[in-house]
């Protein structure tokens, strides 16, 4: 059983400096320790516990939205027979991983990071960091600071306003913050949206409630797949897992670029194809047109998955309904459309989307000098402009998130290996390329990526600049191409000195 430090640490000094004990954040740790094993390292986590977006949201029937196989770490084969899986079996994952890699001594628990400063002149960071629920600080210093804090809020989901919330007089609940006692037996349930959130909940919930119905202004496109890779099944008793593993996580691999790539180049022929495996799930008197067949192509916003056609299914048994409306407002019991129609409701769910926040809300500055991550530019998507020895992991849109997060820790490590043998203390990316135009980090149209991406690092539109969304390509460029780059700012601490961050904002 794992057993993470709660201690209230109150300093340390390390090489590298983990924040988030999520997927991201123990990857890092496990690659360290297995590549780098003399590597010094601690993971602060602002939580009471490990696990990130797995501890923390507790909705009904939460899981993985893409296949464990490939969700899972490269060096740890993803061994339950469920391909899709529950939230708990990948918390389990996650700690297992933490015993194996005997990083519970080095996760220090309740330690939400306030502000992160960098010295040229020292060539470290000093981190501070106020333990949850009090007001005690702790200060951390490293030569390396790895941000694997995702890109979400994990303080706040995002709710519209809506009218007439106050005169409501059942539950009204954000999936972020699900109560533990909430009882759903036999009640009548509206959940609002038609995300990934939306789509678990409804087939969860609808063998319990009297009645469950999604209300959505929009629709999504729905892709139904097996819960269970027969084919991997197959290949773990042939090869064994450790021999399948690499065959099953390519072939994965291949089938959900596949599917991508075919919705970019012929997004009219995938979106009949998509919509027809819709159809074919549902009863024939289904108005799979208006509920079902989104108004944008394929992959303008990420794919949801139901694993079985569990939606379709729940549906098709009378057990939920969809209702594709706009809501005027709530009143005393449900919520008024502006079709004119009621929906009466017990519970109320919101799942109207997420906040997305850039490196756990962390002020960043070097020198003194505040850092906005919007007006830095990433460097092969893992490293900032401008910032000294500083590396971040942030997934992929549109494949598992956890296959970049891999590629990172793993170019992280090699640039560490090359800065020992050169003897650099430090490393700044120079956007060296000042004419060249600034884009979004990523370019879904979905609505809560629209609220959020201009707080991030923006992408450039050439050279290591780019933000790929190809594991192909990043394969290339952050496993196989050389550390060095004309981008690259290598010093040794003899030659860092305090003005050293103007060449970096060129």
């Amino acid at each position: 059983m794992t057993n993470t430090t709660t201690s209230r640490a109150t300093s340390a000094d390390v090489d590298v400096l983990i924040i988030g004990a999520g997927i991201s954040g123990i990857g890092a740790a496990a690659h360290l320790r297995t590549l780098r094993p003399g590597t010094t390292f601690a993971i602060l986590e602002g939580r009471d516990a490990i696990g990130g977006t797995w501890s923390l949201f507790r909705y009904p029937g939460i899981r993985s939205d893409s296949d464990m196989p490939t969700f899972g770490y490269g060096f740890k084969p993803w061994t339950h027979r469920k391909s899709i899986a529950d939230g708990h079996l990948i918390l389990d994952y996650l700690r297992q991983t933490v015993d194996e890699h005997e990083l519970a001594g080095h996760i220090h628990l309740g330690h939400r990071v306030v502000d992160a400063g960098f010295s040229s002149a020292q060539g470290r960071w000093t981190v501070t960091t106020q333990h949850s629920g009090t007001r005690e600080k702790a200060r951390f210093t490293a030569r390396f600071l790895f941000l694997g804090t995702g890109m979400y809020d994990h303080d706040d989901g995002f709710t519209p306003e809506f009218g007439g919330v106050e005169d409501f007089a059942g539950t009204v609940v954000h999936p972020q913050h699900w109560p533990r006692d909430l009882d759903h037996s036999g009640k009548r349930v509206v959940v609002i949206g038609s995300g990934a959130t939306a789509i678990t909940l409804i087939p969860s919930m609808a063998g319990e409630t009297g009645h469950i119905t999604m209300l959505q202004r929009s629709p999504s496109y729905v892709l139904s797949v097996p819960s269970h890779d027969a084919i991997g099944t197959a290949l773990n008793r042939l090869l064994g897992r450790r021999r399948a593993h690499r065959i099953i996580r390519r072939k994965n691999i291949l089938f959900t670029r596949g599917v991508y790539k075919a919705s970019r180049r012929a997004p009219k022929l995938t979106r009949r194809l998509l919509v027809a495996n819709v159809r074919r799930q549902l009863p024939r008197h289904f108005d799979v047109d208006t509920h079902f067949t989104p108004h944008y192509d394929p992959w303008d916003q990420r794919l949801c998955v139901v694993p079985d056609g569990d939606l379709f299914k729940a549906i098709s048994a009378g057990r939920a309904s969809v209702v594709t409306d706009r809501i005027e407002r709530f009143t005393k019991t449900g919520i008024r459309l502006a079709s004119g129609q009621e929906l009466d409701a017990d519970i109320i769910v919101t799942a109207t989307g997420l906040t997305m926040s850039p490196f756990g809300k962390i002020r960043l500055s070097v020198d003194g000098e505040t850092v906005d991550p919007s007006d830095t530019t990433a460097y092969k998507a893992m490293m900032l402009s401008g910032v000294p020895n500083l590396a971040f992991a942030l997934g992929y849109t549109n494949l598992s998130w956890t296959l970049k997060v891999d590629l990172v820790c793993e170019h992280f490590c090699r640039l560490l290996d090359h800065m020992d043998t050169h003897g650099h203390d430090t490393v700044v990316p120079v956007l060296d390329d000042p004419g060249m135009e600034r884009v979004p980090y990523m370019d879904l149209s979905s609505n809560y990526v629209r609220r959020g991406i201009l707080k991030f690092p923006r992408a450039g539109t050439r050279g290591p600049w780019t933000v790929e969304m190809a594991y192909e390509n990043d394969v290339e460029r952050l496993r196989d191409a050389p550390v060095g780059n004309s981008a690259l700012r290598f010093t040794a601490a003899a030659q860092a000195r305090p003005g050293s961050r103007a060449e970096g904002k060129r």
